[in-house]
């Protein structure tokens, strides 16, 4: 039987040090303890993938709260009945100590570890819609004030047009124009994109 811990921060966000003290302090070891730098609105993680493969019946999950597994209420449901069920892990969440599946495992405890675990999937995916709403009416706020949102668009060097006639022509591949230029590819392929619909 092993003991994992899952900590989740969007890569926004620097502050998982809180989880890893939460972890230590549960008794999780470090070499068990995966960090993962990526957005809750779904699992589509590698490290959260790759994680979910190595579980084993009788093994432990620990997280520190319910939306550091995600964000997507339906989504955060389906992967507790694939760890629970399937995989016979247990899970603990330490914020929460009604979801340690540990604990409780007769009827009562099971049907109040599912009710609670709705409703805190609901709150965190709720959370979540009402923060999108909120920027996005900032954002239309802002511009009906006149204000641009996002970033300027970068400036192509002065050598672009040789550039790209040089990749048009098959004479660079798209990786050394971007290096020519010195942006990253995809930066080269959405102003080559651009250019092209510009021309049709």
């Amino acid at each position: 039987m092993q003991t994992y811990a899952y900590i989740r921060v969007s890569t926004r966000e620097q502050n998982e040090d809180r989880q890893i003290i939460a972890m230590t302090e549960f008794g999780v070891e470090r070499s068990k303890m995966i960090i993962e730098k990526q957005s809750g609105k779904n699992f589509e993680r590698p490290l959260y993938r790759k994680l979910l493969k190595k579980l084993k019946p009788g093994d432990i999950l620990v997280i520190k709260s319910i939306d550091r597994l995600g964000r997507n209420y339906e989504e955060i449901l389906e992967q507790w009945r694939i760890l629970t069920k399937e995989k016979k892990v247990d899970i603990v969440v330490l914020d929460m100590p009604l979801l340690d599946t540990r604990n409780g495992r007769d009827l009562t405890g099971t049907l109040i570890a599912d009710i609670v675990l709705q409703l805190l999937s609901y709150v965190a995916q709720t959370e979540r819609e009402f923060i999108k709403q909120r920027q996005r009416e900032g954002i239309d706020a802002a511009q009906a004030r006149g204000v641009h949102c996002g970033r300027s668009a970068m400036k192509r060097p002065d050598n672009y047009e040789s550039v790209f006639s040089r990749w048009v022509h098959g004479e660079l591949s798209c990786r050394a124009a971007a290096d020519l230029l010195g942006v990253s590819h995809t930066t080269f392929q959405r102003w080559t994109k651009k250019d092209r619909l510009t021309e049709k």
